[in-house]
């Protein structure tokens, strides 16, 4: 492979067009342009594709970026240390992939115990569909898939499920919302779980694993509140929530720290509504420190609190 042709795509797809690539390499767009057809004339597929007056990577392209990141890094921080002096060995890496729908909360104390390591791991963690990462983890591209599922048969990819733990789903409010609902906090936790059919409610997406079993556990206990909004990314889902548009749900082990951080208060966490978190790994038995520390200390910490 010519990786002059390699750091050519790279650049494009980073600089969102051919014509603001040019400028930066100091090449013409023609000569750009044809550099990059001969890398995929060299891999046999389309990298590219035209949207509006910019470009995009194909799903090829994308897996292809993903390798260019880590090669054209690595090699800036090759030539960093080079200029440095540096004698110290490179931290090794660490690769974990989060499912989206996973709570960035429970995806930061899901990694915080390896980076009491030593030596401390240098983290990759990418977000998307379990389907996507889980293509990820069977090319070795990841060491480690945390997802709010456990693994499909479906998906052909031959991996091994790990539980890492189940959190109760606490509901929280801002009091701004509750003054809008004309109720007070103390009012608001006597009559929960029938307080939340008088506030309107922020709920994750259709297709967040927790969206099921919040509707189901809504139908059990006879209510219906006003769905507000409906949200794929649960930071989001959580701003709006700060800011009193709506009672949301989240993990119940994270509830001091929403509570802080987001100025809510927590009104009730029934014990019929339970979240779980898997690791997925190639490996049936764990051997890579890192994934190692993840699943014990998640385990004997992190979801013992429930």
């Amino acid at each position: 492979m010519n990786y002059k042709h390699l750091h050519y795509f790279w650049t494009v797809v980073r600089a969102g067009g051919v014509l603001r690539a040019s400028e930066q390499l100091h090449l013409s767009a023609q000569t750009l342009s044809g550099q990059i057809n001969l890398l995929e004339e060299r891999l046999g597929t389309p990298l590219l594709r035209k949207v509006g007056r910019g470009v995009e990577p194909t799903q090829a392209g994308q897996m292809v970026m993903q390798y260019a990141d880590e090669i054209f890094t690595l090699g800036q921080e090759m030539e960093d240390a080079l200029r440095g002096g540096r004698a110290a060995p490179r931290a090794p890496l660490l690769k974990v992939g989060f499912v989206d729908s996973v709570s960035k909360g429970i995806a930061y104390h899901v990694l915080e115990p390896a980076l009491r390591l030593n030596p401390a791991p240098r983290l990759h963690c990418p977000e998307g569909t379990l389907p996507a990462l889980m293509a990820q983890l069977a090319l070795r591209r990841l060491d480690l898939v945390v997802s709010d599922v456990p693994l499909p048969g479906n998906l052909g990819v031959k991996a091994f499920t790990h539980l890492l733990g189940r959190s109760g789903i606490a509901f929280f409010a801002s009091e701004k919302l509750l003054a809008s609902c004309s109720m007070n906090l103390r009012q608001a936790r006597a009559k929960f779980p029938q307080s939340l059919n008088a506030m309107p409610m922020l709920l994750p997406g259709t297709d967040s694993a927790l969206r099921p079993r919040v509707d189901g556990w809504l139908r059990r206990h006879g209510l219906a509140p006003q769905i507000a909004g409906e949200f794929e990314d649960s930071a989001l889902m959580k701003a709006f929530g700060r800011e009193g548009l709506g009672v949301f749900p989240a993990p119940a082990v994270l509830a001091r720290e929403i509570s802080r951080q987001l100025e809510v208060e927590r009104l009730g966490a029934p014990d019929d509504l339970v979240e779980e978190f898997y690791a997925i790994s190639i490996e049936r038995k764990i051997t890579h420190p890192g994934v190692a520390a993840i699943t014990q200390t998640a385990r004997s910490e992190l979801f013992a609190q429930r």
